[in-house]
Order: C-alpha cells, then structure tokens, then sequence
C-alpha cells in the first residue's frame, strides 16, 4: 500500500486549511520571522474556546494575560489576580489550542520575592501548559529572566506601561517622553536583552523609543501602544472585539465593526498586522 501524502501546509500567518492543520509556531521560527521582517501577532485568551479560535484564525502567539483580572473578573486592575487562577486559565487554553505560541503571565505576587518564587511560580505555569513566562518590569527583574533561562523557562519581558505597577506610575499613563524617563527604558531593554529575554513586550510608550529600542534588541519586540515599528503586536481579544466595558485606549481598532463573525474579525487583525496597515502611527502611536 502506498504511504499517504502528508497536505502542505498553510503559511504562517494565514488561516489554516481545513485539509492541512497549522505548524505548531515555534520560539525558533518567531525568531525566523524576525529576522526576516515578518510582524508577530499576539492576542489574549483565557479560555478553550477562544484558543480554538485564534488558533484557527492564523494568530501566531496566545498570551493568558493577568488582564483577564479587569476583562473576566470585573476588577479594577490586574493586581487582585493570583498564581492559581493563572494556573487554571492557562490549562483552559492550553486545552483548546493546537499550534499557536502559548505565554502566560507571572501575577502581582508570584515573583517579588526573588529567584526562588520567580522559578516556581513559572514552574506551574510552565506545567500548566505555557510554552513562555511573561514577567513585568526592568532593572531588578534581569536576575530573574537569567535565573529561569538558566533553567530553560523562555521569558517574554514587559517594559513600560507595566499594570502591576499602576499606582506606583500614576495611573495608565504614556511612559519615556522624557530624556530621563527614556533612558531609563532604554537601559532595561538592553539588560533584559542580556539576561536572555527572548520576547520584550512594550506598553505605551511614544512611537519613536518603540522603534530605537526594537533596532537594538536582540530578541521580538511586540507593541501595545508602541506604534508600528516593533517586530510584532498584541492587544485585548476583548478590546479589539468591542465588547469591553467604558472607553477602549487609542491604539485599540475594532476589528469586530464590519466583520460578519469573531472569526473573520481576528483574522482581519491577523492580515492587518501582517500587512502593516495596523496600527497606523498617525492614529494608534503616541509621541514624546
């Protein structure tokens, strides 16, 4: 009898066939996209049946955010989130994605107390399904990032607007439109970039520091409010949906206005990103 012939697959980016399900996206072939100029797409999830659904859509990377505190919770931030319910929500979509890049986040709490909680708090994310460990904040994280890559946890950093640290910023407000403030971000991405962060999300910052801090970094940068010159974007599924409570930020597009299903709607962000049509700076970047 005759092998059977394995179908092609469908390109990284674009909805999958029904014939030929997605490669699993790899950190080494988002490393591969970078270098070859291809932007990175990220959303959040918090449940199987939205995994399922980015998955199939063609998003690249998943990330079980600390956000589903405000989206699913009801809270005012994402510091009432703990580890366990991190643990459960990461399970969630572990289960119902089957090639997307799964990053989950480390919550307020889980590793401020040092190189020993940090390990193993990820440890159960990592166990709980998560292919990466996102953590917030620079300077005093960098020991960190080393001691899990150390250990073989990948770690997404996060830099600027960080939301655990809301009340010690002032509120959600834009960060580095001052020289001083500016290099200070600057610094930290280069020492989480040291320390082996291979991902470095940046939140609200002006458009310009985005993209000087994304040519120097040696890992993928992905932007929320960073304008459109980082290697990569992400946003709230619930935000670029429309169906978060109050007014969304300025960098948020309804995808969902127009589109005939939520399907349609993330694979509209999908090519979008893709393409570089979004985020256009003049709407969604901010400058110093």
């Amino acid at each position: 009898m005759p092998a059977e012939s394995t179908p092609p697959q469908a390109p990284y980016g674009a909805p999958p066939r029904a014939d030929a399900p997605r490669k699993p996206v790899t950190l080494h072939r988002l490393r591969a996209m970078r270098e070859a100029g291809e932007k990175v797409t990220m959303l959040t999830a918090y449940d199987a049946a939205s995994a399922s659904l980015l998955d199939a859509a063609g998003v690249d990377c998943l990330l079980v955010g600390d956000s589903l505190g405000m989206v699913m919770q009801g809270h005012a931030s994402t510091l009432p989130v703990t580890l366990e319910q991190m643990v459960y929500h990461t399970q969630c979509v572990a289960r119902g994605n089957r090639s997307a890049w799964l990053i989950a986040d480390l919550p307020f709490g889980s590793y401020q107390g040092g190189v020993e909680q940090a390990v193993a708090s990820s440890v159960a994310l990592m166990q709980a399904g998560a292919q990466m460990i996102k953590l917030e904040g620079g300077g005093w994280t960098a020991p960190l990032v080393a001691a899990l890559v150390e250990r073989g946890i990948p770690v997404c950093a996060h830099l600027g607007l960080t939301p655990q640290s809301v009340h010690a910023l002032g509120g959600y407000r834009i960060q580095g439109r001052d020289t001083q403030s500016a290099d200070t971000l600057r610094r930290h991405a280069a020492e989480l970039g040291a320390a082996g962060a291979a991902m470095l999300v940046l939140e609200l910052v002006p458009s310009d520091l985005a993209a000087d801090i994304s040519a120097d970094y040696p890992g993928i940068t992905i932007g929320i409010g960073a304008g459109a010159r980082t290697h990569g974007q992400v946003l709230v599924l619930h935000d670029m949906l429309d169906i978060t409570r109050g007014p969304k930020p300025r960098f948020v597009r309804n995808f969902m206005q127009g589109a005939p299903s939520v399907l349609d709607a993330v694979r509209s962000y999908v090519e979008a990103v893709k393409e570089g049509s979004f985020p256009d700076e003049a709407v969604h970047g901010y400058t110093a």
